[in-house]
């Protein structure tokens, strides 16, 4: 059936997060902290395992304090920045003030890059004439990244789990985003990576597509692959 809209997840599919060892050079530096090569390897090799860094790797091992925080972290922004700042302090940083600068980091538009078809794929879509949103599982406010990678004029509605108080798959995510765009979830693709979250949209009557949640530059075209725009009405 012809396609009216179009939403997208955000992290893993539009937007790819930095590599930890980005992260923890960037959060030493602006602390001003030095660190020896061998030091740097191992907090970062550590802080990958304990999964401290958002849109990064999962924690390879769930402290039992942080586990129901887990589960619930993109429901608030004070819950998500707790769960985050908790698991890097699994971690014996050289610094205490690093726990929060790292998280900081990881706002940044910076810290992010859109994968090298996203302008592309969503230009074609405004272009054929679909609405176009995006529905992420997030703590914190994503629009800033795309204003500054100058894809927010392409996106109608942003539905962000924290701002909701659920989170995908939970169909109420989808349903409002198909409501703001105006229109009937059966007219709407949702596009994502992960196949739990985002294939919660399939209960409204939405068709979902899904990219590999891969590196941006082993992933040049997964979003133009789809044909997004020769489906649209």
């Amino acid at each position: 059936m012809p396609v009216k809209g179009v939403l997208f997840d955000f992290s893993g599919t539009l937007f790819r997060i930095e590599s930890v060892r980005s992260w923890l050079a960037g959060a030493l530096a602006e602390r001003g902290v030095s660190v020896d090569e061998a030091d740097f390897e191992r907090y970062a090799t550590e802080l990958e395992v304990s999964g401290a860094l958002p849109g990064g790797p999962n924690p390879q091992r769930m402290p039992e304090e942080l586990a129901d925080g887990w589960t619930h972290r993109d429901e608030s922004a004070e819950l998500h920045r707790a769960v985050y700042t908790g698991l890097a302090r699994q971690v014996a940083l050289p610094d205490p003030g690093l726990y929060d600068t790292l998280y900081d980091r990881h706002l940044s538009p910076d810290a992010w890059r859109p994968y090298p078809d996203a302008a592309e794929v969503l230009a074609g879509l405004r272009e054929a004439g679909a609405g176009i949103g995006v529905v992420s599982n997030i703590g914190w406010d994503l629009r800033p990244v795309f204003r500054a990678h100058g894809l927010d004029p392409y996106v109608d509605a942003y539905v962000l789990s924290f701002e909701h108080g659920v989170q995908k798959p939970d169909a109420r995510l989808f349903h409002t985003a198909c409501t703001l765009l105006g229109q009937h979830p059966t007219d709407v693709v949702m596009v994502g990576d992960d196949r739990v979250a985002d294939g919660g949209a399939a209960a409204l009557g939405c068709e979902v597509r899904f990219v590999r949640h891969a590196p941006v530059d082993e992933r040049p075209d997964g979003l133009r692959e789809l044909g997004l725009a020769a489906m649209v009405a």
